[in-house]
């Protein structure tokens, strides 16, 4: 096609330029030519429109092609799921997970069986323990608390004379200090 596409243009080439030759002399061989012209052209045009029926053809072919191998693929993957789930259905897997709960559950039981001490001679109270933490809790507040309003009294009245030999020392100083200090407010 391509081929008598580039034959019919020479044609059309040659028509014309026949028809610029003779239309200054002879008008009837430039009528001729130009008429010759037209029809190399509307040869032309035929063809253009039979190659784009065939290159239409050609791409609904090939998205037929397309579509067929599309479907094809989404049919076997349809048949692989509906393997899959032949042994499978939303009661065996619900019972299933519930199972593995289950043993879950057992296991955690055992760990902490196991990891209770046995043989100390007494079991430990839980109560018991957490009163112990909230009394440690509240004594090292006490602590900060009584070291955070000392601090600027330790240092309007420190001296260089004696270093301190010990923290409860210290604390000792410190509260002597701040009960100076709120005493001289309270006046």
């Amino acid at each position: 096609m391509a081929k008598k596409e580039e034959h019919l243009l020479t044609k059309i080439d040659d028509e014309l330029r026949k028809a610029k030759e003779h239309v200054t002399n002879n008008k009837r061989a430039a009528q001729a030519a130009l008429r010759q012209k037209k029809m190399y052209e509307t040869e032309l045009d035929r063809l253009a429109g039979s190659r784009m029926t065939l290159e239409t053809q050609v791409n609904a072919i090939e998205n037929a092609n397309m579509n067929l191998e599309t479907m094809r693929a989404m049919q076997r993957g349809s048949a692989a799921l509906k393997s899959i789930h032949a042994n499978m259905d939303i009661d065996k897997v619900d019972n299933t997970m519930d199972s593995i709960r289950e043993e879950m559950a057992l296991s955690n039981e055992i760990s902490e069986a196991i990891s209770n001490p046995v043989g100390m001679g007494h079991e430990l109270d839980e109560e018991e323990l957490r009163n112990e933490l909230q009394e440690l809790e509240q004594d090292e507040l006490q602590h900060q608390l009584v070291g955070a309003e000392s601090a600027p009294a330790h240092h309007l009245a420190t001296s260089s004379a004696a270093p301190r030999t010990s923290n409860h020392a210290d604390t000792l100083d410190e509260d002597a200090e701040l009960r100076a200090l709120q005493a001289e407010l309270a006046m």
